[in-house]
């Protein structure tokens, strides 16, 4: 059974080779979380003390200057488990996507009367969502586009160019005659 356990943020051991990274503002949107809801996600520890997941969580409560912070023992993993759990618990989280017709009905619910900045959206996010513009929209799927490189030439006259653009063309370069 897992037992949380309070602690001082001091006794805890970020992990040297955590791969994930944290900004200032992400942090700090972690931090206005555990401030508005609780700390509701224990930090994941080791036999050791060593953090295994809630890196982030622990910057936010050392900026809150929080006494002791909620953990839990994960107790016989492997190193390799342990280094596998230290990036599985990032990535999983990553790889869910979003209903967006619901969000955008939750987000609508909670907008009068709540402080929509805590959910981790910015502006810009936030708007796109309540308009029905987001990633799952076909319009920026990356799959809707394919990115064009050019290359300009520049050429003496029309005679020129045409030259150029013959040669290319029958080496299976895909070509576009444009005048400026």
């Amino acid at each position: 059974m897992l037992k949380i356990n309070y602690r001082k943020p001091a006794e805890l051991i970020p992990y040297i080779s955590n791969s994930r990274t944290h900004s200032e503002q992400q942090i700090q949107q972690v931090a206005s979380s555990i401030k508005e809801f609780g700390f509701t996600n224990p930090i994941l520890v080791d036999e050791e003390s060593g953090i295994i997941a809630g890196h982030g969580r622990l910057q936010a409560a050392q900026l809150l200057g929080l006494d002791k912070v909620p953990t839990i023992k994960l107790e016989g993993l492997t190193e390799s488990q342990r280094k596998a759990y230290v990036i599985a618990d990032n990535k999983l989280a990553l790889n869910a996507g979003w209903d967006f017709e619901l969000l955008k009905i939750e987000i609508q619910d909670i907008a009068d009367d709540f402080d929509l900045s805590l959910l981790g959206f910015d502006d810009q996010e936030l708007s796109n969502i309540i308009d029905g513009l987001n990633e799952e929209s076909p319009e920026l799927k990356e799959e809707s586009y394919s990115p064009v490189f050019n290359i300009v030439v520049n050429c003496n006259d029309e005679t020129h160019q045409e030259k150029v653009y013959n040669e290319l063309q029958s080496k299976g370069y895909e070509c576009q005659v444009q005048s400026l």
